[in-house]
Parts: C-alpha cells; structure tokens; sequence
C-alpha cells in the first residue's frame, strides 16, 4: 500500500471517528441539560452562549487565530451577517432548550429530521437552486408530515418548525461568508453575548439569578453549558472536511434518532399513531432525498449490470 493510500485512509478514518461523534454527542446530550431543570430555561440558553464564548476564546489564543477574528470583524459584511446567523443559532439553542426541559424531545427530533429538507427549501426560496423531480417528492413528503402532525391532536409543530428553519437559516448565512468553524463560533457568540449578559444581569438585580445562588454542581454544570456546547462543534468542523459530503448527510440523521429513542425509552414520552404517520411520511421523504443525491453524485456507468 502506498504511503500516500494509506494517509488517505487514515484522514478518512479519522473524519469518520470525528464527525460520528459530533453527531452522537448531539444527540446523546439532552440529559445533560435534564439536570438542570431546576433554572429557568432562558437562564441555561444565556448561560450557554457566555460559557460558549468564553471557551472558544480560549481555543482561539491558543491555536493564535486572533487574526482571523479581527479579519471578520474587520469587514462590515462579514461581521453583520456573523451577528445573524449568531442570532439564528442563538434562537435555535434556546428552542431547543425549552424543548428537552419541557418534555417535547419528540419535538426537537422531529425539528432536526425535517432541517436537511428545510435547507433544500431555502436554497430554492433564497439561492434560486433548482430542484429535481425526486428532491421535489421528497419537500412534498415531509410537508405532508408535518401538515399530517397539523392536523392531528398534537396543533402545529412550533417547536420542530422553528428548530428547521433557525437552524436551515443559520447554515444558509455562514454558506456566505468565509470564516472557518472556531473562529466563526466566537465571533457569533461574542455579538450575542451583550444581549444575553443584559438579560443575565436583569435576572440578577431582581432576584431571579441561579448564578450565585444555586449549588456548586449545579454551577459546574452552567459553566460546562460552553464546553459541551463548543466539543461537538470542533469535532464536526474537523471530521467533515476528511470525509464525502455525501457520508456527512447519513451520519446526520444520528443525532435527532438518539433524541427520539431517548424521548420514548428514557423520558417515556408519547409515540402516537399521529407521530407514526408524521415521522413516517418525513422518513420516506429523507430516503427519496438521500437515494436521489446519492444517485446524482455517484451514477452508474452506462452498460453496466448490477450485482445480485
């Protein structure tokens, strides 16, 4: 085996390993913020967005990117669109927290099993892009899923929509601008920052904080809110550069199938007969959507005859 076949391989491996754990850690995680279901749900999000700024800092001196941050900052473009999609990311961390603190992981599941197709609809509504037939099936799919879940005893899916489409959103904006994963994060949460410590502050002042008035794990566990929040992000910018894109889209779909197994086995949450056919029909439209881009992107040569 060559040197060079055998580095490939390892790079392979490696993003593999990587990118396979940012989606299980994302979708193993809810528990994690179960524990602290004694504060008040915007304090955890806020908390989150602090501590996560303050770790990326950290990983920023020490990997000595501060020239990329000023780079970003320094561009009016850039630093406006870091501070919405900061914002995109922001309002789909805090949907998210309400979500696993109020029971509704089926929710959240949902939200992020319909945010692949969520991003192809953007890039249609936004991009212009052109969809084929089968991507059009697939939209239409899990449209009818969440129009199907609409209509059933559980209303409209505010907490899924909103995850989707924050989240569709934020990819759409950081698709714009060229600043890598570390330094991006920071930036974006550096500009939201101000908001969130005014809001932490507020708190504060009328008695409402669990910062300083709640038990040392219970601290811990706020101030871990940056590391667990940062880890899996680093992991992802470093495994998905290693791999296919195409692997990058199957591995996705780990982490909203852990929620969805943690919601029904775990925390014993419904899983109706509405829920069924909603995940059903978003399901169906996932394979259409994966079959027919994995089709486009590694097709058959012509003449050739499939193996049994």
């Amino acid at each position: 085996m060559s040197t060079d076949l055998a580095r490939e391989k390892r790079e392979r491996f490696v993003g593999l390993a990587f990118t396979t754990a940012a989606f299980l850690f994302w979708g193993l995680y809810p528990p994690y913020w179960k524990l602290l279901s004694a504060v008040p749900e915007f304090q955890v999000f806020a908390h989150r967005v602090v501590w996560s700024c303050l770790f990326t800092a950290g990983l920023v001196t020490v990997q000595r990117r501060w020239a990329e941050v000023k780079v970003a900052l320094g561009s009016r473009r850039t630093a406006l669109t870091l501070l919405a999609s900061g914002l995109c990311v922001a309002t789909n961390w805090s949907i998210y927290i309400v979500g696993v603190l109020n029971g509704k992981l089926l929710s959240v599941s949902m939200g992020y099993f319909i945010n692949p197709l969520v991003s192809v609809l953007l890039g249609v509504l936004v991009l212009r892009e052109r969809l084929r037939f089968w991507q059009i099936l697939a939209v239409l799919c899990a449209f009818g899923g969440v129009l199907y879940m609409s209509l059933g005893s559980s209303g409209v899916p505010w907490i899924s929509l909103a995850l989707a489409f924050s989240f569709g959103l934020y990819g759409l904006l950081r698709k714009t601008v060229d600043v890598q994963s570390i330094p991006g994060t920071f930036v974006e949460s550096l500009l939201v920052s101000p908001i969130v410590i005014g809001y932490l502050i507020f708190e504060g002042i009328h008695g409402n904080s669990a910062f300083g008035r709640a038990d040392v794990p219970t601290h811990m566990l706020l101030i871990g809110a940056g590391v667990v929040t940062a880890v899996p992000i680093i992991w992802f910018a470093n495994g998905a550069r290693r791999i296919p894109l195409s692997q990058v889209g199957f591995l996705q779909y780990l982490a909203p199938t852990c929620q969805l197994l943690l919601g029904v086995f775990l925390y014993g949450e419904s899983f109706t007969l509405t829920h069924l056919i909603s995940f059903g029909l978003i399901w169906l439209g996932i394979i259409i959507f994966t079959v027919s881009t994995f089709v486009q992107r590694y097709p058959s040569p012509a003449g050739s005859v499939a193996e049994p």
